[in-house]
């Protein structure tokens, strides 16, 4: 935003520093200036300021006024509300608030036999002709002029109605289903149940906190004025103005948090530049105010400080004194604060905050806003303190030991957003009606907490493909959510995804696409590194809806370890990938690692490679296919038997020549004995134990 010296220098006595060092001691406390640009003599300077989004006070002039006058120590000047007489009015202007929880405090003043026409400066220092042409600021009539003066001198947004054009009197309420607005933009809206609106006892006349209504702009022809100021409730403006596609200077105030004490001052000098060219005032002002919107704005409960906290807090500084006790009430005071003494011994205050200052909510508020008014370059280079040790998170070994096993499988780690769209929490949710919405999202695409890493992973894979990065795979570590609003559970999680070619090994065996086998051994190593007695994959028929909704439907799988699922992966959705404009086929998935977590790590062992000679045998077996590797996997290793040292599948053949539900299984067994050679008498019966086994779960011999 853009501020003039000449503007800032009239809310403040005389200033030891020219604007170059003003710049330098606003930026040091966190009042950004960007730039400085000289307007010549006698103009002064014009800064371009870097405001935070939570410091909503300091976006005008005056507010940027407080901020020198609190480091200088001097006197802020007050701002001029000085008005004529008003004349006697039969009864108040009605006012009434229906949306309690959307509209805190809604100001009405009504002006007669107005002239509109060029605006006039209405008193010494409010030079609007001046100020505007330094700015740049177009100036189109004395009505506009006021309002477009008022938030540049103070922040507070106000709005103009032409009076005659109004039906009865002002009602601030929620939209009726079906009306239609017509704003100053010349757009006629239809609006939402939901819009926050001021209208009169027949139609709305504006979106409020946004924009005002066509129908009872100010004219030439005008000659009563209704001259609102008022506070709404930020998300209340948030939500009509994102809702309209619109953003203005107004709801780009309201939205942040507004002064629920500045609707009279404002009030007063949008007055004021009306009747510098005639006209007179009817009735008193119209104060209509939301008690419980007070009480959480202007009328909030004073915040217990202490100066022995201040210290423990800020430390040493390079002055002899430190901060004292009249350092904090000056700093504090000069800001707005209003502080009580309590305590009879030590210096301790209850602390009333002022209404501008919503972002001031607890003590260590208060410190920080001593330290940035004293400044950071005032205290001391010194160390903190600390008496403890750095301790590990319960799960960091198991955490690490993943990270390296998917490192060494060639993956990348990667970190997405936390925040994902309703619609891809809705999707990726392990659980239905579990995900929690953001009580003030960035965007709709971002309005959840993730409940799931699988977004943010394709949207990575997807970034990468859309740059022409052909060979993706990476993988995530980080944290989903679930829960309410009122409870938010966090539990750690793993996302990996995979698409394009594998590297070429050697000239035998040359580079080839990624597939589901492949993403299977990467589970397979990392479920190797902990300790489990049962690990296998299946996977549920399309018609059980058991299988997530963004899994190819047969080219997935689940993982169960210890009886529990601890994850599924497969091939995206073919669905899912069109609507990301994947062309490529593209692996995902996703572990619950809270899960592995909870068990052991397994302890690498080396043993003596033997000196006897291995002996390796096949058998063709018939199964059923119904049968599966995993089966016939967990049989054997109950064998136990210490020379039967692997086994494995050589080969799989299928013909309708072995029947239509059966399949042929060549399976290899090597054994080994590490202080002997085998005799042929121990390997038959090896052989025959083998056998056995197999043919208990329904395997026999082909022959």
């Amino acid at each position: 935003m853009k501020i003039l010296t000449n503007w800032l220098r009239a809310y403040l006595p005389p200033l030891p520093v020219d604007d170059a060092q003003l710049a330098e001691d606003l930026t040091l406390r966190g009042i950004a200036v960007e730039g400085i640009y000289d307007l010549g003599t006698g103009n002064g300077s014009l800064y371009e300021m870097d405001i935070t989004t939570n410091r909503v006070d300091a976006m005008n002039h005056y507010g940027i006024a407080r901020e020198a006058a609190a480091i200088y120590g001097v006197a802020l000047l007050p701002l001029n509300t000085e008005l004529p007489k008003h004349s006697p009015s039969a009864k108040d202007f009605s006012v009434k608030i229906e949306a309690e929880d959307a509209c805190g405090r809604f100001t009405a003043r009504v002006l007669r036999n107005i002239t509109i026409g060029d605006s006039r400066d209405w008193f010494p220092g409010a030079e609007v002709d001046t100020y505007f042409k330094l700015l740049e600021q177009k100036k189109i009539s004395n009505a506009v002029d006021a309002t477009n003066f008022a938030w540049l001198a103070m922040g507070q947004p106000t709005h103009a109605f032409d009076l005659d054009k109004i039906e009865g009197g002002i009602i601030v309420r929620r939209a009726r289903k079906g009306e239609k607005l017509k704003t100053l933009d010349g757009i006629e809206r239809t609006l939402d149940p939901e819009d926050l609106v001021v209208a009169d006892h027949a139609k709305p006349l504006a979106l409020a906190g946004v924009m005002g209504g066509w129908d009872t702009m100010i004219t030439p022809d005008t000659k009563n004025v209704l001259v609102e100021a008022a506070w709404f409730e930020p998300m209340a403006v948030r939500r009509t103005a994102r809702r309209h596609g619109l953003h203005t200077d107004a709801s780009h105030r309201f939205e942040r948090g507004a002064d629920f004490a500045a609707a009279p001052v404002a009030s007063a000098i949008v007055s004021g530049i009306l009747l510098a060219n005639g006209g007179f005032i009817e009735g008193d002002l119209v104060d209509v105010r939301v008690p419980a919107m007070e009480a959480r704005t202007a009328a909030r409960k004073p915040v217990a400080l202490a100066l022995s906290e201040v210290r423990r807090i800020l430390g040493t500084t390079i002055d002899k004194d430190g901060i004292t006790a009249a350092t904090v009430e000056n700093v504090l005071t000069a800001l707005g604060c209003s502080l009580a003494a309590q305590g009879a011994h030590d210096a301790a205050w209850q602390v009333t905050l002022p209404s501008w200052r919503l972002d001031i909510e607890r003590e260590i508020d208060l410190i920080e806003e001593v330290a940035r008014v004293y400044g950071y370059n005032r205290f001391a280079n010194t160390l903190p303190a600390f008496g403890g040790g750095v301790t590990a998170l319960p799960w960091a070994q198991a955490e690490s030991a993943v990270r390296d096993t998917l490192r060494a499988a060639g993956f990348h780690e990667a970190i997405a957003s936390t925040f994902c769209s309703a619609a891809e929490a809705a999707l990726t949710a392990p659980q239905p009606g579990q995900s929690v919405p953001l009580g003030n999202p960035l965007s709709e695409e971002a309005g959840m907490l993730r409940p799931s890493l699988v977004p943010g992973m394709l949207s990575m894979i997807a970034g990468n493909l859309h740059r022409d990065v052909s060979d993706v795979r990476l993988f995530e570590l980080g944290t989903v959510f679930s829960g309410t609003t009122e409870k938010v559970d966090e539990r750690p999680a793993l996302a990996f995804g995979a698409v394009g070619s594998l590297p070429q090994q050697s000239p035998l065996h040359p580079a080839r696409l990624i597939e589901f086998h492949d993403l299977k051994g990467v589970v397979e190593q990392l479920l190797a590194r902990f300790q489990t007695r049962a690990v296998y994959f299946d996977r549920f028929p399309p018609e059980a809806g058991l299988m997530p909704a963004w899994l190819h439907p047969y080219r997935a799988a689940r993982v169960t370890a210890e009886g529990a699922t601890v994850g599924w992966f497969g091939q995206l959705h073919p669905a899912e990938a069109a609507a990301r404009k994947l062309k490529d086929p593209v692996l995902v998935g996703e572990l619950y690692v809270d899960r592995l977590y909870k068990l052991p790590l397994r302890k690498p062992a080396a043993r003596e490679i033997s000196r006897f000679q291995p002996v390796r045998r096949d058998f063709s077996l018939i199964l059923d296919e119904s049968l599966t590797w995993e089966v016939i996997d967990q049989t054997l290793a109950a064998l136990q038997i210490p020379e039967l040292v692997e086994w494995r599948v050589r080969e799989v053949f299928r013909d309708k020549r072995i029947g239509a539900r059966d399949y042929s299984l060549l399976l290899g067994v090597t054994f080994q004995a590490s202080d002997r050679t085998l005799r042929e008498e121990e390997l038959q019966s090896f052989h025959a134990q083998v056998v056995a086994a197999v043919g208990k779960t329904g395997a026999r011999l082909r022959t």
